[in-house]
């Protein structure tokens, strides 16, 4: 019985040894990821990501992540953030306050992860289905003391290191207080500008491309804006994927929060299963790939959703859901961050909005040195 057990020991010894060492050996050789893409929905809290569980046919995407964790967003200067202190602060790294585009509290510029990246040669791009001066793809890119610069913002992104970019906000580089054409600017700066369409042509990856399609936002999906979010995304990882060295994408769903600004559950809920399908995409290509990270959260929640069961003659129907909502404004609610790919597990955990940053750094072994 004692040789027994002691060869028992000794197994488990060797067992538990070679576990350890896997574990070490794993830890320092973390995989580095070729690509990040954040994907923003914005005003998308736990109760509007839920609404792809229930109103969209076939599993939600959502389903497909195993690593999720939360965020608290408050900035410097309010209990509750808005869109630019809560893009900054994933962007940029650092709590602000609202009304910020990349720049600190003290209204200091800031560099974003963007700008990080292609600096180390990578491809960078942006969507979104607000105007592309808006404050979260803005925070990405522009450097500005107040959001609503959005002149300022589109002269900035000019000259932005993006090569591919699609939205709206045709208003801000061509009909201009100033009088001045940024869009012939971006022609200058070596884009192929488009205010019509997506095109389906092949891209080169030499050069840039910008689709500005509608004056500021684009339409809701129920005004027939029809798969621009999902299509103009495909496009982006088209043409940023040929860049040898990878590339970042952010890819934003704005109008989420603008169906929970106007209590309008099924805006909310269009916009969501919009995303949603986008997101599917996203992970497809990531399977696929196998050396992309892909960062799915909100800057906040708008409208405090809350999927009810209904009520019928003063009794509750569990059979039926009503959605309805307790403001017309922001909610300081934790937001949920999904993970996937290489880098996926520093997403885990409860978190300041901030670190969100910090883990796209430590993720892409880059330097955070200010």
């Amino acid at each position: 019985m004692k040789k027994n057990t002691l060869i028992f020991t000794i197994a488990i010894s060797f067992i538990l040894a070679a576990c350890s060492t896997n574990r070490i050996t794993t830890q320092a050789s973390a995989k580095k990821p070729q690509n990040i893409i954040v994907l923003i929905g914005d005003g998308m809290g736990l109760t509007q990501v839920s609404t792809t569980y229930y109103y969209k046919e076939g599993e939600s995407n959502f389903s497909r992540f195993k690593h999720i964790g939360l965020h608290q967003n408050q900035p410097t200067s309010h209990k509750v953030t808005d869109s630019a202190s809560g893009a900054t602060a994933f962007s940029a790294g650092v709590k602000t306050y609202n009304g910020a585009i990349g720049v600190d509290q003290d209204t200091v510029s800031v560099p974003t992860i963007l700008e990080m990246l292609a600096a180390k040669g990578l491809s960078t791009g942006l969507v979104a289905t607000s105007s592309i001066v808006h404050a979260t793809p803005a925070s990405f890119y522009a450097h500005t003391a107040s959001r609503g610069s959005y002149e300022e913002i589109a002269r900035q992104l000019v000259y932005a290191p993006v090569q591919f970019f699609a939205g709206g906000g045709t208003k801000f580089f061509a009909n201009r207080s100033d009088k001045l054409n940024y869009i012939d600017s971006l022609a200058q700066q070596g884009f192929q500008v488009d205010t019509t369409k997506l095109a389906t042509k092949s891209m080169d990856v030499n050069k840039k491309y910008a689709y500005l399609l509608a004056p500021d936002g684009m339409p809701k999906m129920q005004e027939g804006r029809g798969d621009f979010l999902p299509n103009a995304t495909q496009m982006a990882l088209d043409h940023l994927s040929q860049d040898e060295d990878g590339f970042f994408l952010m890819v934003e769903g704005s109008q989420i929060d603008w169906g929970g600004h106007a209590n309008d559950a099924d805006y909310v809920i269009q916009e969501t299963l919009d995303f949603d399908k986008t997101l599917g995409l996203v992970l497809d290509f990531a399977a696929k790939d196998k050396n992309t990270l892909v960062i799915v959260t909100a800057d906040h929640e708008t409208g405090g959703l809350s999927l009810s069961a209904s009520t019928v003659f003063g009794q509750g129907d569990y059979s039926k859901i009503t959605p309805s909502f307790s403001t017309g404004n922001h909610s300081a609610t934790l937001i949920p961050v999904f993970a996937y790919g290489p880098g996926a597990e520093y997403f885990m955990g409860i978190y300041q909005n901030n670190e969100i940053f910090d883990k796209m750094v430590q993720a892409a072994k880059l330097s955070n040195k200010r």
